[in-house]
């Protein structure tokens, strides 16, 4: 999800239900490891050494085929991929992940959760996976991964697909200053109850009855797994927004950019700077959906971006 609204959501939420919460006795404890692990770990899963951490990643698809890495945002997981990996694999080695302190991959044990380290991150698991060149998808937080990798690494990104990429200052998080997280937030670690979760992931979708029971359990477990309620507030406090325009400038990579008109997390206002921006970009708007179109329309999503992918096999 988007990092800068979606902290605002959270903020907000929480400062209306939190001590509520904790005083009706909704204390969430984290779920061990082991549950977790044989609940959503199951094959295709695996756990790969990167960077010092144990990922959880998945990979499907031809070994031979041309790579396709997909990251996801802030507070979700590898799983906000389900269906658009399907679509992929007849052709695509499709690789996604569990971006460091989120999912099954858990905190990152240096306690470093800038740019820099998630894109070393990054970098050391294509060399593990033996990835020397791959298109890049990312939905918000991933997005913002992604185009940064691509600016600085234009020989490692045949094409890149940017989903509301995170980028650009919001209200919360302006360039060039140290933030923190809202003192309400806090609260975090201690109270998760469902029907919070369900009113932040309302905010990600156009039409709120796209979410399902299952999707806010799923959510709900990943943030759930133990230290990554954590990890989020550290990630919040490591938060530091720099101008984008020299390294979007920079992006050589043939680029697709996907927004959801009803995005209420990251503004689609932020399509024209991005197009402005990175050379030869272009775009696709749905005027339906909200911040996650993967998960909430992915046949329909995904469409035009297999078409763009398929444009260099």
């Amino acid at each position: 999800m988007g990092r800068g609204m979606t902290l605002g959501v959270i903020g907000l939420l929480f400062g209306l239900v939190g001590v509520m919460a904790l005083a009706a006795g909704l204390y969430t404890p984290d779920k061990p490891r082991a549950q977790l692990e044989a609940d959503y770990a199951t094959p295709p899963s695996k756990f790969v050494w990167a960077g010092g951490m144990r990922l959880h990643v998945r990979e499907t698809g031809p070994a031979a085929g041309p790579a396709v890495i997909m990251l996801h945002g802030f507070g979700s997981s590898l799983f906000t991929w389900e269906a658009w990996s399907a679509g992929l694999s007849d052709a695509y080695r499709v690789i996604r992940f569990d971006l460091p302190g989120f999912g099954l991959t858990g905190p990152d044990p240096t306690g470093d959760y800038s740019d820099a380290r998630g894109l070393q991150v990054l970098t050391a698991l294509m060399e593990v996976l033996s990835v020397e060149t791959a298109a890049l998808i990312g939905n918000s937080l991933g997005g913002k991964w992604a185009w940064m990798f691509a600016a600085e690494n234009p020989r490692c990104v045949s094409k890149l697909i940017l989903v509301a990429p995170d980028g650009f200052a919001t209200s919360l998080f302006r360039y060039g200053q140290k933030n923190k997280a809202p003192l309400v937030a806090r609260l975090l670690p201690y109270a998760l109850p469902n029907f919070l979760v369900r009113r932040i992931l309302a905010a990600a979708f156009g039409d709120p009855a796209a979410l399902t029971n299952a999707m806010i359990e799923r959510y709900r477990d990943m943030m759930r797994a133990p230290g990554n309620r954590g990890a989020t507030l550290a990630r919040m406090e490591q938060i530091d927004v720099e101008r984008p325009d020299a390294l979007l400038a920079a992006i050589k990579a043939p680029t697709l950019l996907v927004w959801g008109d009803k995005d209420m997390l990251i503004p689609i206002g932020n399509l024209s700077h991005y197009l402005a921006l990175i050379p030869g970009g272009r775009s696709v708007v749905f005027p339906d959906l909200g911040h996650l179109p993967q998960e909430e329309a992915p046949v329909q999503s995904l469409a035009p971006v297999r078409a763009f992918l398929d444009r260099s096999i």
